[in-house]
């Protein structure tokens, strides 16, 4: 797999990674043994950039890497991130400061099984704490040598700039595809400004923009896709009567709408990452064939006509969902 830089100055890691809230059940299902096979196959496809968090599962997306790890020596081939900073004690909420984010940290460590993560995140940002006091932590834990490079998850340019100036940020995680358009709002540009990677979650809409998009039925039995807008009716309905559009184009491209998407995506810099999550090995393999698929000027306007900037209905989040990310624009 061809492979871009994590950050300016970060490992060469593939071009696409892997969300590992898979190894959870938050989409559905699982089991740690399949979530190993995932493993076997992104190493196999050349997906090196391995992305979790001590809340996914609450703790067993890190448990499961741990053990698929242990099981080969301990030496990682991959170039591993993990994220803390959110708590569920006695409800969700955010906690950024040094006490909590060590304790986190050592403890993701732990199920993990090596000394170093790669790439630590904070997970959300803990609004009445100044970012500049949680960077100055994040950089004693590489003074420390638990953590090699540092990155924040759904914050705004104005704050990764500030926390830039305290310590270089290696990464900045958000969403964002063809139905999330809101990094081109100054995030991806200020990214691209500092040398920050733009690691890019749910690149395929949550299921939207792929050949096999979750009908009503399925979103019944997803909790957080159950309570968002745009899975919700009327909303559901006509995103995907918008994206049957999309997925049209991908198959008069001879290709697929995940893979479709996914390239669109790599298209924007070399510094943004897509790291889609799946249960399915099929899947898997769809989108690391993103990748091997160039797409021409003519074809990016294509898929603008398709899905113009802010086609999508309904909001990315809930109100409940939207607690924790910064609101830019």
């Amino acid at each position: 797999m061809k492979t871009r830089p994590l950050g300016r100055n970060g490992a060469p890691v593939g071009a696409i990674g892997y969300g590992a809230m898979s190894f959870s059940d938050f989409y559905g299902p699982t089991t740690d043994a399949a979530s190993m096979r995932i493993l076997d196959a992104c190493l196999e496809l050349g997906i090196t950039h391995i992305d979790t968090s001590d809340v996914y599962g609450k703790g067993r997306s890190e448990t499961v890497i741990g053990e698929w790890l242990a099981a080969r020596g301990g030496a990682s081939p991959f170039v591993l991130a993990t994220k803390g900073g959110i708590t569920g004690k006695p409800e969700r909420r955010f906690r950024n400061d040094k006490r909590y984010l060590t304790k986190s940290l050592n403890a993701s460590l732990k199920r993990l099984g090596v000394e170093a993560v790669d790439l630590y995140y904070v997970h959300r940002r803990q609004a009445e704490r100044e970012i500049e006091e949680v960077t100055e932590t994040l950089a004693g834990f590489v003074k420390a040598g638990k953590v090699k490079a540092i990155g924040f998850s759904e914050i705004s340019p104005a704050s990764l700039r500030r926390a830039h100036s305290v310590h270089p940020v290696a990464a900045v995680q958000s969403e964002y595809s063809l139905s999330t358009r809101l990094p081109e709002l100054g995030l991806k540009q200020t990214c691209e400004e500092l040398g920050v990677a733009l690691v890019a979650f749910s690149p395929v809409g949550r299921g939207l923009l792929t050949d096999r998009p979750p009908d009503a039925k399925m979103v019944r039995k997803i909790p957080f896709l159950k309570g968002n807008p745009r899975f919700m009716k009327p909303n559901l309905a006509e995103n995907l009567r918008l994206t049957d559009a999309f997925r049209a184009l991908a198959e008069d491209m001879g290709t697929s709408a995940a893979t479709l998407s996914v390239a669109w995506l790599l298209r924007q810099g070399p510094h943004i990452h897509p790291i889609p999550g799946t249960r399915s090995l099929e899947h898997l393999r769809e989108v690391a064939g993103a990748v091997d698929l160039t797409l021409s000027a003519e074809d990016m306007n294509r898929i603008e006509e398709v899905l113009p900037v802010g086609w999508a209905h309904g909001d990315r989040y809930s109100e409940a969902q939207w607690i924790g990310p910064e609101r830019y624009g």
